[in-house]
C-alpha cells in the first residue's frame, strides 16, 4: 500500500473532526469526577472557532494508525503483542475524557493488528472499542458485526481495514456535527500518541534502528506543534491540563531536532491519465541518538498517563 493511499486513509479517519466548538454542558457530565470545568465567562474563555480548511491541513499531516503500522511492518520487524495497550482496564474509564483518549489508543492498536493480520487478537480489541464508543454515544457507527465476521473468518484484510477506518470516520463526523469536537481532539491525540509509541518501541528494541522509522519520528516535530495548538484551544478545561503538560514535554524534547528541505527540479509525471507536477525536494531530518532517546522517554510518559487514567 503506497504512501499516497495511506495518507488518504489518514484523512478518512479524522476528516473534519477538529472544528473547534464549545463543549456540551449536561447534567450527566457534571456528575463525572473529572468532568470539564465550565469557564467563568463564556465570552472570555470559550474555545476559539477554527476553520474547516485549517483543521483539514493539520489533520492531513497526522499519520494514521494504518500508515504508521504499514511503515513498521515494511521494516521487517515482526509483530509484538507487548507493544499493545491492555484492554483489561476499559471498565475503569468512567469519563468522556478518559474514554475518548483511550478509544484513540485502541483504534491505533486495531490498525497495527489489522496490518499484521492478527485476526485472533482483533476481537478483544474491537470489544473494548465498541464499549468505549457506546459510552461516548457513537457506538452505532462502529460496524462491530461486520468487522467480527471478517476477522473471525480470516476474510479479505483490505476489507477489514476499510471497514475499521470507515467506522472511525463516521464517529468523527457525528462528533463534529453534534458540537463535540473536544472529544474528537482527544480521539486523534490518543491515536497519534499510540502511533508514535509503537514506532518508538520498535526503534528502542532494534540493534540497528530503521532509518525511515527514525526519520518519521523526527519529522513529527511539525505535527506535534499543530496537535498542541488544538489541545490548547481547550486549556480552560481542567481535564486537559495534564495532557497539555505531557504534550509540551514531548515538544521540548524535539527542540534539538532540525528539519532541512533540499530543493530539487520539479518534473511532469502522468497519474491516472493526467499530467501532474511532481516536486522533487528532499527532506532531511537531523536527530541525535541522545535526542531520540529523550523523545522516546517523553512519548512513553504521555502514553503511560493516558492508559493509567
Amino acid at each position: 500500500m503506497n504512501r499516497r493511499i495511506l495518507k488518504t486513509i489518514a484523512i478518512l479517519i479524522a476528516s473534519g473532526s477538529l472544528l473547534m466548538v464549545n463543549c456540551q454542558n449536561d447534567n450527566s457530565k457534571k456528575a463525572q469526577k473529572d468532568a470539564f470545568d465550565i469557564p467563568d465567562s463564556i465570552f472570555k474563555d470559550k474555545p476559539l472557532m477554527i476553520s474547516k480548511e485549517a483543521m483539514s491541513d493539520i489533520i492531513s499531516n497526522i499519520s494514521s494508525p494504518v500508515e504508521m503500522a504499514a511503515l513498521i511492518k515494511s521494516t521487517g520487524v515482526p509483530f509484538n503483542q507487548k507493544y499493545l495497550a491492555s484492554t483489561n482496564k476499559v471498565d475503569n474509564l468512567d469519563t468522556d475524557f478518559k474514554q475518548a483518549l483511550n478509544l484513540g489508543i485502541y483504534g491505533c492498536d486495531l490498525g497495527y493488528l489489522n496490518m499484521y493480520e492478527k485476526t485472533g487478537s482483533i476481537i478483544s480489541s474491537m470489544q473494548a472499542i465498541k464499549k468505549l464508543a457506546d459510552q461516548l454515544q457513537i457506538g452505532h457507527f462502529f460496524d462491530f458485526n461486520t468487522i467480527k465476521r471478517l476477522a473471525t473468518n480470516n476474510e479479505n484484510i483490505d476489507s477489514l481495514m476499510y471497514i475499521s477506518v470507515s467506522s472511525f470516520n463516521n464517529m468523527d463526523e457525528y462528533l463534529r456535527d453534534n458540537n463535540r469536537s473536544d472529544i474528537s481532539s482527544l480521539l486523534v491525540t490518543g491515536m497519534w500518541v499510540e502511533g508514535m509509541y509503537l514506532a518508538c518501541q520498535v526503534v528502542k528494541d532494534s540493534k540497528e534502528p530503521n532509518k525511515d522509522l527514525v526519520e518519521r519520528i523526527g519529522d513529527s516535530k511539525i505535527v506535534l506543534s499543530d496537535l498542541l495548538l488544538i489541545l490548547k484551544n481547550y486549556k480552560s478545561y481542567s481535564s486537559f491540563a495534564n495532557l497539555i503538560k505531557e504534550v509540551e514535554k514531548i515538544k521540548k524534547e524535539y527542540e534539538n531536532v532540525t528539519i532541512h528541505i533540499i530543493p530539487g527540479e520539479p518534473e511532469m509525471i502522468e497519474i491516472d491519465g493526467m499530467l501532474t507536477v511532481k516536486q522533487n525536494e528532499q527532506q532531511v531530518v537531523d536527530i541525535s541518538d541522545e535526542t531520540l532517546a529523550k523523545i522516546i522517554a517523553s512519548i512513553e510518559s504521555a502514553r503511560s498517563m493516558i492508559i493509567n487514567l
